[in-house]
């Protein structure tokens, strides 16, 4: 009986995973043909290779990848020159106050890098930004002596904005390290620094790689910051180069063209990620931590340790958090952006506020809230239909489905999107009329979030034991009654902290609305402020940025303390 009713119900999880996962490789398949297609509304459609000549035969195309490569390998150092430092700190060392950098650096994952990136052009741009100015006129130099706008500028922005999430990955590879080695090390005479580039390091080696990779990764199909800062100076990646191609301001879009970019970019990726798999693959020749035998002993760093510590770290939020924040407010406060000073302070008011498009605001507040409802609750429904399938279905294939999950995360958001629009204006735009609607970006969202629901809610369904299932089959449950009085219960925790962080996603997320938004019946409130920033008002974009990030406080709160709550729920 309980074989019956379990078979019965895995029907309809196994058809609502296929249903799930089938535009993920719709997708693709539609980017690569996107490479072929040449055509307009209207018009017979051809397919050709000439877009790939054109890819290859450019010039720009060589330089647009050396600037994605070198934007996205300044980005990976520059993240694990704070991640690492921060890692070690936290696990490895006595220091004080660490629930404390575990909030801060969670909240640093969740500002907007868009919010980030206006405030360092506010800082260091070569003709407006505020330390440029005074260094030039403190020493009387004629160029300024830092430059934002540039690939290694672009690159320390990114970088500190994803050193977050280097340093969520590198914790747990310290926080399991046995010190033994280390302890070892220091009794035959190695100091601190030499013990930390001799055995430290070596040991977690294989998880900084894994981060590197995966920032990389990030890196590659960045659009946040190449397009606040790059793309006014002419300085495109692959993915400010692809959304240039389908949104140009003086010449039809090329989706061919884009298309055959897009390509290229997945390989990438799609490489990318077979490597950070290998690394996972061979980190067991790393392993050190052995039963019995993990003893975790704390590195002692006394009080001038712990002063150093401090500095470090205050000097790492200031830079990459505070700073951009003031120069934000300051910027917001004013008419014309200008370095503070007496004649500054008199010109300060409240008129970038009030000249907001509230109307718009409104309207742009609205759909975010519906995205932020919506795909959270729809990801996690379809996400336990598929991790279902893949620990408990005992189908065959059911690793396949896994498989085919995680792509959304190996394959740029970006692209998504583009496959997305192509597919709602030329394939099928009077079968489903998506095309300038909430509707696309509920979908292509809840498409994205996939590979993260997966991770989740696979980690949490493989700590429970079938024999709880097994029993409620036996006594007559059919699955959905097992889904809603066991498996949901024990999941609850879990599914709460990913709802919370896939809505606070929803709430920032730019890349891929600057693809789908179309319209004002579809405005977020990211798109509203970048819109501003494109049309030249700087300063009102200061203050809209600071009024979108007032709106998120409430949800990053809730996050926080339901975070807190999921950790000591897990640690009992």
């Amino acid at each position: 009986m309980g074989a019956a009713a379990r078979v019965k119900g895995r029907s309809l999880f196994v058809a609502v995973s296929v249903a799930s996962l089938l535009p993920v490789l719709a997708f693709l398949v539609i980017i690569i043909w996107m490479g072929f297609w040449q055509g307009s509304p209207g018009e017979p459609v051809e397919h050709t290779l000439k877009h790939y000549r054109t890819l290859f035969s450019d010039a720009s195309t060589y330089k647009t990848l050396l600037n994605t490569l070198g934007f996205a390998a300044t980005t990976v150092l520059v993240s694990l020159l704070f991640a690492v430092p921060t890692a070690w700190l936290v696990e490895r060392t006595d220091l004080p106050g660490k629930n404390l950098v575990y909030a801060l650096v969670t909240i640093g994952a969740l500002v907007p890098t868009f919010f980030t990136s206006m405030g360092w052009v506010f800082l260091l741009h070569p003709r407006i930004g505020i330390i440029n100015k005074s260094l030039m006129e403190l020493f009387n130099l004629e160029n300024a002596p830092f430059n934002i706008a540039s690939l290694v500028g672009m690159g320390w922005v990114e970088g500190l904005g994803l050193s977050s999430i280097a340093f969520i990955m590198i914790v747990a590879t310290y926080r399991t390290m046995d010190p033994a080695l280390e302890e070892a090390a220091r009794v035959h005479g190695l100091g601190l620094f030499r013990t930390l580039c001799y055995v430290t390091l070596p040991l977690t080696f294989p998880g900084i790689i894994a981060a590197s990779i995966y920032v990389f990764t990030i890196g590659l199909s960045a659009f946040e910051v190449p397009a606040i800062i790059g793309m006014s100076n002419k300085i495109f990646t692959f993915a400010t180069f692809i959304f240039y191609k389908i949104q140009p301001l003086e010449e039809l879009p090329s989706y061919g063209m884009a298309g055959a970019v897009s390509s290229l970019l997945v390989v990438l990726a799609l490489l990318l990620s077979w490597s950070y798999f290998s690394v996972l693959r061979y980190s067991h020749r790393y392993a050190v931590v052995t039963g019995k035998g993990y003893r975790p002993r704390l590195v002692e760093l006394g009080k001038r340790g712990w002063l150093l510590a401090w500095l470090f770290l205050g000097g790492f939020f200031l830079v990459a958090k505070v700073l951009p924040f003031l120069l934000l407010v300051w910027a917001s406060l004013l008419k014309f952006f200008q370095p503070p000073s007496w004649a500054a302070l008199e010109q300060v008011s409240l008129a970038n506020f009030y000249g907001l498009p509230w109307k718009l605001m409104a309207s742009g507040a609205w759909n975010t809230f519906i995205l932020m409802l919506v795909v959270p609750t729809l990801t996690i429904v379809l996400c336990l239909a598929i991790s279902w399938t893949v620990l408990r279905s005992g189908l065959k294939w059911r690793l396949l489905f896994d498989a085919v999950a995680f792509l959304p995360h190996a394959v740029p958001n970006l692209i998504l999107a583009i496959a997305a629009v192509f597919a709602a204006l030329f394939l099928m735009p009077r079968a489903i009329p998506i095309y300038g609607s909430l509707a696309i970006l509920i979908f292509v969202y809840t498409i994205s979030r996939i590979s993260f629901a997966t991770r989740i809610i696979n980690n949490s369904l493989a700590q429970i034991h079938p024999e709880l299932e097994e029993a409620a089959f036996v006594g007559g449950l059919p699955l959905l009654q097992v889904m809603r009085k066991i498996l949901l219960p024990l999941l609850k925790p879990a599914l709460v902290y990913a709802w919370l962080w896939m809505a606070l996603l929803c709430f920032r997320e730019l890349t891929m609305a600057s693809v789908l938004v179309t319209s004002q019946g579809n405005v977020t409130l990211p798109m509203i402020v970048w819109g501003l920033w494109l049309g030249g008002s700087l300063n009102q974009a200061a203050a809209a940025n600071l009024v979108v990030l007032a709106l998120m406080v409430p949800f990053v709160v809730l996050y926080l303390i339901f975070g807190r709550r999921s950790r000591f729920s897990e640690a009992a």
